[in-house]
């Protein structure tokens, strides 16, 4: 399995005995659904329900949780949660100097498997993801990872979309385990919950595919001259966007060309996702 290190990502430990109670009243996730050796997507809403924060969550021990987060939104994470603390008995800490690396399963050697580390839950099997908190030898570049990513629909912040900027269900949190439907009330819960049970959705991380390499992260996705989207992280050929997705279709089923900057591209949804494209007025059965 490569390994490469993860030079961007921060460690914030939440830990002692309100530590667990203290999360699970306000990020997206549902933690009495975390098992040891998983990290569960998830994230910190706005009261509007936009991601402000989002981060891989784990289980350090029986009252230790640990917060895989960007290294650049880290610190005003822990000014937040602090704010959020209250008289809660837990403590709050960056850790200086974290090691954060990611070991993933190969293409090319699919029965391949590592039991060390903590697996990534944004994957599901037969995938196998794991992130590594201790110092490791690297054999692989973040290039590589990207790639591995991208080719599996897995969008993060910063180079998929920026944060204050996306609803869970735009970036797929949703469909990878990243919010608890049936726990109690979160920040931002009640934003997300209508959007779910109305089905109102409309944006969502596409995987982008062309004849030459994509332009660069940012450029805007097109079709007959309006905008239906942005192109995130890119990998030669391949790279994700968070699109309009009934634009989107509207677009294919008229045959108008989907443009990444001046780069004709096809769209897909990734393979693990439940939503489809949809439908015209009319064509419902």
């Amino acid at each position: 399995m490569p390994i490469a290190r993860l030079d961007d990502r921060a460690i914030i430990t939440v830990s002692g005995v309100d530590a667990e109670p203290l999360l699970q009243n306000i990020v997206t996730s549902d933690l009495d659904a975390l098992a040891a050796g998983q990290a569960q997507p998830s994230a910190l809403l706005t009261p509007q329900g936009k991601i402000l924060f989002d981060f891989l969550v784990s289980r350090q021990d029986e009252q230790g949780l640990r917060l895989d987060c960007p290294a650049g939104a880290a610190d005003d994470l822990v000014r937040r949660l602090m704010l959020y603390k209250l008289r809660a008995k837990a403590e709050i800490a960056k850790q200086d100097q974290p090691s954060v690396a990611v070991s993933w399963q190969s293409d090319s050697v699919p029965s391949q498997s590592d039991s060390s580390g903590i697996r990534d839950m944004r994957f599901a099997a037969p995938i196998e993801v794991r992130r590594i908190y201790e110092p490791v030898e690297a054999d692989a570049g973040v290039e590589e990872w990207t790639a591995f990513r991208i080719r599996n629909g897995v969008a993060e912040s910063g180079s998929d979309y920026t944060l204050g900027d996306a609803f869970p269900h735009d970036v797929l949190l949703d469909e990878l385990g990243g919010v608890g439907f049936r726990k109690g009330c979160y920040v931002g819960q009640e934003v997300v919950s209508r959007m779910q049970h109305r089905g109102t959705a409309r944006r969502r991380v596409l995987i982008v595919e062309a004849e030459c390499d994509l332009p660069a992260t940012g450029t805007e996705v097109s079709a007959d001259g309006r905008s239906i989207g942005t192109l995130g992280s890119t990998a030669g050929r391949s790279g994700l966007a968070i699109m309009r997705i009934d634009r989107a279709k509207e677009a294919m089923d008229a045959g108008t060309p989907i443009l990444a900057g001046d780069v004709a591209v096809s769209l897909r949804i990734p393979t693990f996702a439940k939503f489809t494209y949809p439908q015209p007025a009319g064509d419902e059965a």
